[in-house]
């Protein structure tokens, strides 16, 4: 490994430790009410949400993956792959913070639209991102893995844990994913972001919540995305010495 692949992997470290850290006192509670909540719910109700977000997301995988315009880096440095991610994360966070505001200020209505749109912004950064780093997203595992990413940065202490170790341990565990767990999935999500985006309906501060949240989600999402795509390439760093 050169000098900047050894600073990764330290920050690497940091980052797991960050990832296995037990969430503040505020979340734990919020994620706890949020449990009860789910549990009141009708299982129809709950099948209902499910596959509306799951075939709303997998619209946005095939949107996005035609219309992202990809190309697989070849031939890079890690540093350059982290330096052009970065690049990438700004431009859409920057698209994302617009967007908020913009649905914040429009009250319910704009503020309800917000949810597709914000998610297909992050789901073109995936996708850009895997082509930096130099993976092809028209394979099934790939796209799987990128929503093992998208889990990994919006989800509960429990199901972070249980995501990082398959995507820490990815050539062996896709072998067991014929695919997502839409139910978990969608609740996750759903948890992770709901009080924020209840807060971006309210007139007045709606706009300022929304870019506000926004500029973290997609930050939150940037970190991810590129710790992940660090872990899988520096793992295959040894098979090819």
């Amino acid at each position: 490994m050169n000098d900047y692949e050894l600073k990764v992997m330290d920050e690497l470290l940091a980052w797991r430790s960050k990832m296995m850290k037990q969430s503040g006192m505020v979340n734990r509670l919020a994620k706890k009410a949020q449990t009860k909540i789910n549990n009141l719910i009708p299982e129809k109700a709950h099948q209902m949400v499910t596959e509306s977000i799951k075939q709303m997301v997998k619209a946005t995988l095939v949107g996005s993956n035609i219309t992202t315009k990809k190309r697989i880096q070849s031939g890079l440095s890690l540093y350059e792959r982290d330096e052009l991610t970065k690049e990438k994360l700004s431009m859409y966070r920057k698209t994302a913070t617009v967007e908020g505001a913009g649905t914040g200020a429009g009250g319910i209505l704009l503020g309800l639209a917000d949810f597709p749109l914000l998610l297909s912004i992050k789901m073109k950064f995936l996708f850009e991102a895997a082509a930096i780093y130099g993976y092809d997203t028209d394979n099934y595992e790939e796209r799987l893995f990128l929503l093992h990413i998208f889990q990994l940065a919006f989800s509960s202490d429990e199901k972070q844990k249980e995501t990082l170790f398959i995507i820490e341990n990815w050539e062996e565990q896709k072998e067991k994913l014929a695919d997502m767990d839409w139910r978990v999935f969608q609740q996750e999500y759903r948890d992770y972001i709901d009080f924020v985006k209840l807060l971006q309906l309210v007139p007045g501060i709606g706009a300022v919540i929304g870019a506000y949240a926004n500029y973290n989600l997609l930050d939150q999402l940037g970190e991810t995305a590129m710790n992940a795509y660090r872990l899988r390439i520096l793992s295959e760093i040894p098979k090819d010495y």
